[in-house]
């Protein structure tokens, strides 16, 4: 394998883009979309995701070419075109089905070509001639096998085996030549140049036709394509040529007929058969081959060279030195001219780990494991024993002294004599010194990744470190690095680049340079590497490669990103390394051989993201696809929507990242993900915008991609029974309104009622309260007309015991005729009838009734029975009720016994108190 550098490859495999092998002709869109004639259909690939559409008839494709917004594709027994529908999907409209005159048996399509407003349909048997204004057809037939079809300056050319090459005039097949050579030989392709038709045959090469002349196209590229049998060519346009082979892979050669790569599949390619080619906007080649798909980044601003046998190793170093490119790896020293394609060879007495290539007073030194070597040519010097030189650098004040930084601390070459040797080891100082630099004549920094920075302060003579201290103002970090650049020193870990301040000896960050090197990146080594031969200052992030240079206009750092990824570098974090070639040109050293890097191809190239499709569904349904235009609607129930996009990038050294937002969900960007979809399930109803953009490498979309839609509400939540809710809602309130006003027409009857009743209830007291006042004063009136009655009954005693006593004084004076009327009238007074009859109304005020009732208790009682009753009733004694009746107290008891056998009363029961009680 020659040492060849070649441009990045992509592959995509079978596997990766999910349909058969063969992959027979390529095309792209306006959008740049890329579409593949696959054996099991056609392919589509957005920068992102893979997509296939089988054919209409599920044969194999064999011709795609993208006319318009139209893909037109050929097939097995058809032909005709796809176009992409609202919900961004393909539909197949066929145009073989048009024809008046029915298809050849087995008839297969394998050219589509566009010219003006015609669209010519190849196969092996005819050419068919589709008028895109009118819809008709015409048909050239051929009675051999047509190869291919070709288009050169708007005129269209075929060939017929064994016939000759024909030219399309006026719808009809017009002989240009029938020179044997093309008569004997399938034709590949035919290009215009140099004002004549090149004519590049499957096995013999190019022919130039001029002057109905076919004559060979003698370059140096002819011996060596002659031996390759071509299926497939393009001509690119820098004006170059691939050439596609059956078994070899791809030949490219410029438009004088040099070589200038051969990329096959030890060199990238997935297969060695080309079935097809094509040369895409960004000016990528696409290979369609017998077992995938491959792209090659001819444009690229980085060129490729793996070391797959493992011949040269992980490179740590490189310099370009007398027409050299010098290569130090982990296995030794290598070599070759540079710009040759020659490979590399070994340096001998080199084995081993190599640190670091270094060029002073135009003297090669290799510092290596073993030492430090001084090489000239293919030959190796070792000057110094003194094991692991990581770096070598200039002391400013004696150009004859180079400090090395080794295993265990730093050591001293000279030059005596013009030669370089080694002389000492600074004394007091065991630390291994990787990264090292003078802050003066006598003083300098060590970074240790893990014990720190240290400042060394040397004697005058450098033979020993006469103190050192660590510094105080940057800490240790990882894959941490001091660099001198431009006579300042700049200490860099993952918290940023620190800049040394001579004025207040200690380290302060440059917010400038920290911003330009880890903005919208992350920190993967803190090694920077000063170009003196360009005064550039590089860096090495997570994404990409960077430098710093000086402005035109003034004195800040300018920063130029180049994006490739870490993971597509493959270097080694914390050992990168990178050489200056020539012409804008570096090389960079990686796990497995190199990168270079023109920088004259890095451009600013605008990048496009779009919303590829739409589904959505049902959280527990099938998904539907939904219009890519204009505002939509979904059903409640179709509440988790999904979001395809892609930017149509197909840089192998480029990252795509994507970030999104929905608005009426969340506000706020997401974080940058690699993954081209999204989904959103279960939404809420409302209106949302979904907005994404991309990151291709260091540069941002030019546009953000939007799709607006709306949620609308469930059913039971519409307009429609919003308003029904609304209604049912007033009758609700209204009904409520009604049972309350019942309710408190109730709560008020009966509060009125109970207000009624407690004004009843009070009057019943009040009336009550009177009747218990008219009760006490009728007591009272009672009890005044009881103590009346008994003050009168008393008085009618006394009034008796008067009369009485009168009587019996005067009855004692016998024989008195004056006495006689005076006892009669006493007599007449103590009559007890009109004393009765007093008594008895004076009794029935007092105690009304109760004569009656005794009466209708007892009715055997006599009228005195009654008036005995009447003065029990009143409680008086037989002694005071005796002078009532005018009988003696005895004959008082007498009737009271009486009374008490005509009212069977018990002798355990008092009479007082049973007439008391009625």
């Amino acid at each position: 394998m020659k040492a060849q550098e070649i441009p990045p490859i992509e592959n995509y495999y079978p596997e990766d883009y999910k349909a058969e092998n063969q992959n027979w002709s390529i095309s792209q869109t306006e959008d740049n979309y890329i579409y593949i004639a696959n054996n099991k259909g056609l392919l589509e690939y957005n920068g992102a995701n893979w997509q296939l559409y089988p054919s209409p008839n599920n044969t194999i494709i064999r011709a795609v070419n993208v006319i318009g917004d139209k893909i037109y594709t050929g097939s097995y027994m058809e032909f005709g075109y796809w176009q992409k529908d609202i919900y961004g999907h393909l539909q197949y409209t066929s145009l073989s089905n048009n024809l008046k005159e029915p298809l050849k048996e087995d008839e297969q399509f394998w050219n589509i070509i566009e010219l003006d407003n015609w669209i010519l349909f190849q196969s092996l048997n005819r050419i068919y001639i589709f008028n895109t204004v009118n819809k008709s057809f015409k048909v050239i037939e051929s009675k051999t096998l047509l190869t291919k079809i070709f288009k050169v300056n708007d005129h269209i050319y075929f060939q017929k085996i064994n016939d000759g090459i024909y030219k399309i005039e006026k719808g009809k097949a017009v002989l240009v030549t029938n020179d044997k050579i093309v008569k004997s030989n399938t034709l590949v392709n035919i290009f215009y140049e140099n004002n004549a038709l090149l004519i590049q045959t499957q096995n013999k090469g190019f022919y130039s036709f001029k002057n109905d002349k076919l004559t060979s196209w003698n370059t140096k590229a002819n011996s060596i394509i002659s031996k390759y049998s071509v299926y497939s060519s393009l001509k690119l346009r820098d004006g170059s040529f691939a050439l596609g082979t059956i078994s070899n892979g791809v030949v490219q050669i410029n438009k004088n007929g040099d070589v200038l790569n051969i990329i096959n599949q030890e060199k990238g390619l997935i297969n060695n058969t080309v079935l097809s080619m094509f040369e895409d906007t960004n000016h990528n080649l696409w290979l369609g081959l017998d077992n995938g798909i491959s792209v090659i980044n001819y444009n690229s601003p980085f060129s490729v060279y793996n070391d797959l046998k493992g011949n040269i190793g992980t490179v740590y170093a490189s310099i370009v030195y007398n027409g050299n490119i010098y290569l130090g790896t982990n296995q030794g020293l290598f070599y070759k001219k540079i710009d040759s394609n020659e490979d590399f060879k070994f340096i001998k007495n080199t084995n081993g780990q190599v640190w670091c290539l270094k060029r002073y007073y135009n003297t090669l030194f290799c510092g290596h494991n073993l030492g430090t070597f001084i090489i000239k040519g293919n030959s190796a010097n070792l000057i110094s024993t003194v094991m692991g030189t990581w770096d070598i650098k200039p002391v400013k004040s004696n150009p004859n002294l180079l400090m090395q930084g080794n295993y265990d601390g730093l050591t001293v070459l000279i030059k005596e004599n013009n030669k370089w040797k080694f002389r000492n080891k600074l004394k007091n100082f065991d630390i291994s010194s990787k990264f090292f630099d003078f802050i003066s004549d006598n003083e300098l920094f060590v970074s240790h990744e893990y014990k720190g920075v240290f400042k060394l302060k040397l004697d005058d003579n450098y033979i020993k470190v006469l103190s050192y201290k660590t510094e105080k103002s940057i800490p240790k970090g990882l894959k941490s690095s001091i660099v001198n650049y431009n006579n300042n020193l700049y200490y860099t870990y993952k918290e940023g680049v620190f800049k040394y301040n001579k004025k207040t000896q200690k380290f302060s960050k440059d917010k400038i340079l920290t911003k330009k090197l880890f903005d919208n990146d992350t920190y993967l080594s803190g090694k920077l590497i000063e170009d003196i031969s360009t005064n550039t200052l590089w860096g090495f992030t997570n994404k990409s490669i960077l430098f710093f240079s000086h402005g035109e206009l003034n004195e800040e750092l300018q920063a130029t990103k180049i994006s490739i990824p870490s993971n597509l570098r493959k270097n080694i974090p914390g050992y990168e390394n990178l050489a200056y070639l020539n012409n804008r040109k570096y090389l960079f050293g990686t796990s497995n051989g190199y990168v270079i890097i023109d920088l004259n191809k890095v451009v600013d190239k605008p990048y496009k993201i779009k919303i590829n499709s739409i589904d959505k569904s049902t959280i527990a349904g099938n998904k539907t696809p939904v219009k890519l235009n204009g505002i939509t609607n979904f059903s409640s129930k179709e509440n988790s929507i999904y979001f395809k996009y892609s930017v149509p990038d197909f840089d192998k050294y480029e990252e795509v990242n994507y970030q999104y937002k929905l608005e009426g969900l969340y506000n706020g960007w997401s974080n940058w993900t690699t993954n081209s979809e999204v989904s959103f399930k279960n939404l809420s109803f409302g209106d949302y915008t979904f907005i994404v953009k991309a990151q291709i490498g260091n540069k941002y979309s030019i546009n953000n991609a939007s799709y607006s839609f709306t949620i609308n509400r469930p059913w039971f939540i519409s307009n429609l029974f919003i308003a029904i809710y609304v209604l049912l809602l007033l009758l609700l309130l209204y009904t409520i309104h009604i049972l309350y006003k019942r309710h408190y027409t109730k709560q008020k009857k009966k509060l009125l009622e109970k207000q009624q009743q407690q004004f009843t209830l009070s009057q019943l007291e009040n009336d009550k309260v009177i009747m218990k006042l008219r009760n006490d004063q009728l007591r009272q009136e009672v009890q005044s007309k009881t103590r009346e009655l008994s003050a009168s009954t008393m008085n009618i005693i006394k009034k008796n015991e008067i009369l009485n006593t009168i009587k019996d004084e005067l009855l004692k004076v016998k024989d008195n005729a004056n006495i006689k009327p005076v006892i009669t009238i006493i007599n007449k007074h103590l009559s007890h009838k009109d004393d009765w009859n007093t008594f008895q109304k004076a009794f029935n005020n007092a105690d009304s009734d109760f004569l009656k009732k005794i009466k209708s208790l007892h009715p055997n009682l006599t009228p005195n029975d009654l008036k005995l009753c009447a003065y029990l009733r009143l409680n008086l004694s037989s002694k005071a009720i005796a002078p009532l009746l005018n009988i003696s107290p005895r004959s008082v008891e007498i009737k009271r016994y009486r009374l008490r056998k005509k009212m069977d009363l018990s002798h355990s029961k008092s009479l007082v108190e049973y007439i008391l009680q009625i």
